[in-house]
């Protein structure tokens, strides 16, 4: 808990993001806090845990809890991220209800509203990705969105290039109720750092593999070893998939796939730790990886 003078307000707000799979809401989280705090993919899924971003000003702080968008359960993992999405609604100051403005509202954002308005707390509505639209455009998806529910501001956004964001961050931290901080004040993530690691090489193992692998895929991190002065961080960590044929499309001839994969995770790995990193990467095939409660377990909330 940081300390703070006698006297001084102090505003600090839990905030949950509710939207759709792909709306922005990672990427509305890392300009936010100004880092990259959390994996950003144009595929459902990418985000499953109670990542949160934590940003912070003079005078306030906001800890931004990146939800896993909604989406009918249809197995043990987005059962989890279900009941993830219900039980951090239920506990937030306030919820960011991400919308994508260039297209119409459809079942998953009202869905996404529904849920949003259900926790009983202010809603701020984004309107992200209005960066190409025209003004006549965002007015229309304004107007849409205004619709879904009684919302406390409404802010059109672009995340991926800041438009709006100081705006919204401003109204974000007047909302926040008076309170202490709930974390350090250096602290960007509250995600333990092998979570953090994991999804940075997920997130790049997305990016690279595209349509080739279904979204069945994850990652451990088996063994972390921090850094010392004399050694470099010692990370090995397994790449889970469904099916052999799936683990030799990771792997890529000659290893060239799961070796393109390590070294683009390797700076965003080394950024978050400080310091050089030994990335030792696999594959493993397990079928049903997605009901196994113990692998689950593993994998957090």
């Amino acid at each position: 808990m940081v300390a703070y003078p006698a006297g001084v307000e102090f505003r600090c707000a839990l905030i949950g993001l509710a939207g759709r799979p792909n709306v922005g809401k990672s990427t509305l989280v890392n300009a936010i806090v100004g880092q990259h705090v959390t994996i950003t993919s144009n595929r459902p899924q990418t985000t499953r845990r109670r990542i949160a971003g934590i940003a912070h000003g003079d005078g306030w702080q906001l800890v931004l809890a990146d939800l896993p968008g909604i989406q009918i359960p249809r197995d043990g993992l987005t059962q989890r991220m279900a009941s993830s999405v219900r039980e951090t609604l239920s506990d937030v100051d306030l919820v960011l209800l991400v919308l994508d403005g260039t297209e119409s509202i459809g079942g998953g954002d009202r869905a996404s509203a529904e849920a949003a308005f259900a926790a009983g707390v202010p809603v701020i509505i984004v309107v992200n990705k209005t960066d190409g639209m025209s003004p006549e455009r965002i007015g229309r998806a304004i107007g849409a969105a205004a619709e879904l529910g009684d919302f406390t501001e409404l802010h059109p956004i672009s995340a991926i290039n800041g438009d709006g964001v100081q705006a919204l961050v401003d109204d974000l931290v007047r909302l926040a109720p008076e309170g202490p901080a709930l974390f350090p004040d250096d602290a960007k993530s509250s995600d333990p750092v092998r979570l953090q690691i994991a999804e940075l090489i997920r997130e790049q193992a997305l990016r690279r593999l595209r349509d080739e692998v279904p979204h069945a895929l994850t990652v451990v991190v088996e063994e972390y070893e921090a850094p010392t002065k004399k050694r470099a961080a010692r990370i090995e960590a397994t790449i889970y998939v469904d099916s052999k044929s799936q683990q030799g499309i990771v792997i890529g001839a000659g290893g060239s796939m799961i070796r393109a994969i390590g070294t683009s995770a390797r700076p965003n790995i080394e950024r978050i730790i400080g310091a050089k990193v030994m990335l030792d990467l696999r594959v493993r095939s397990q079928s049903g990886w997605r009901d196994d409660p113990a692998l689950l377990d593993r994998l957090g909330p």
